[in-house]
């Protein structure tokens, strides 16, 4: 009975989802506990490891814990990699409606050298399917906000993106991409004016803008999206909405490791956002799932629910 209402949901003839989450799984191969960082030739060994599924499964695993119903349009291939996520995602609940299962292999992998205040990335992918899931999928998508974890650009993302806010959603953007990505590109400001709200890391914001701080950051990434939020680690959160600055400080926390930080703050924000918070309650609610996501190892190693949530607010 579950499944079928889950299906009705997704095909626009129940009630909403709450979030539809459009993008790969990869899964995360995590060493922490590391003296030094590796060098051609010498070993470097560390004191912990996880196999954990990443990428987009740390925002919808997030939201998922925080009470939401959550789609996730992502495709799955016939490899180990992909088995390994797969049945994670039914162990963990998680709604299947908009899964997208292909014969070949789609291997998605990360191997992620964790420290406690950064980490370094070796990864491979595997190339996408011709037409991936987001695009078989949107369109029977009925959901009230649709996160898209990723810098995405071109004619596909805005045509999404159009078709998702005709549809009633609200369309919200992560800055996290592979490859440059600068403002002064076309491509790139057309992806930012297509999305309600885009969240990017200091690092991708400073680097798409050219500037030196996340002031200046905020103000450039602003004159195009309509807003804009800026995770800048231990220095907590800011966001320009309707020309003012607003920032909400971190918690303080043992950071065992950060991976998926970023994902799970865009989990708690939006958590807020849908419960109708003002921005500053939004930046609140992604600081503390964020800071308590890195007590564990992966972006779902540590459960953060909502009465974690309350307690530190």
């Amino acid at each position: 009975a579950m499944s079928m209402l889950n299906r009705a949901e997704a095909t626009g003839r129940g009630r909403p989802a709450d979030v539809c989450v459009v993008g790969d799984y990869c899964l995360d191969l995590i060493f922490t506990g590391l003296a030094e960082f590796p060098s051609l030739g010498r070993e470097v060994v560390g004191r912990g490891f996880a196999m954990t599924p990443g990428g987009c499964y740390n925002s919808v695993l997030a939201l998922h814990r925080l009470g939401l119903h959550v789609l996730w349009a992502v495709d799955f291939g016939s490899d180990d990699f992909s088995r390994f996520t797969l049945e994670r995602a039914r162990a963990d609940g998680l709604d299947e409606s908009l899964f997208v299962h292909h014969r070949s292999s789609l291997r998605r992998v990360t191997v992620a050298l964790s420290y406690p205040q950064d980490r370094a990335f070796v990864a491979f992918y595997d190339p996408s399917p011709r037409i991936p899931a987001g695009a078989r999928r949107l369109p029977q998508v009925n959901a009230r906000l649709a996160l898209i974890p990723g810098l995405y650009t071109g004619p596909l993302l805005t045509a999404g993106a159009r078709l998702l806010r005709r549809r009633g959603m609200q369309v919200f953007m992560d800055g996290n991409t592979n490859r440059p990505a600068s403002l002064d590109q076309a491509r790139v400001r057309a992806a930012l004016r297509s999305v309600d709200v885009f969240l990017a890391n200091e690092l991708e914001a400073c680097s798409m803008t050219g500037t030196a701080n996340v002031d200046e950051a905020l103000r450039s990434l602003g004159s195009v999206a309509p807003r804009v939020v800026v995770k800048a680690g231990a220095q907590g959160a800011y966001a320009l909405e309707d020309g003012e600055i607003r920032h909400a400080p971190a918690i303080e926390v043992a950071a065992l490791d950060t991976t998926g930080a970023g994902d799970c703050f865009n989990a708690g924000f939006i958590r807020a956002w849908l419960d109708g918070r003002p921005m500053h309650e939004c930046l609140r609610w992604g600081n503390i799932v964020g800071g308590l996501s890195t007590q564990g190892l992966g972006g779902t190693g540590k459960a953060v629910t909502l009465d974690d949530v309350r307690r530190h607010l």
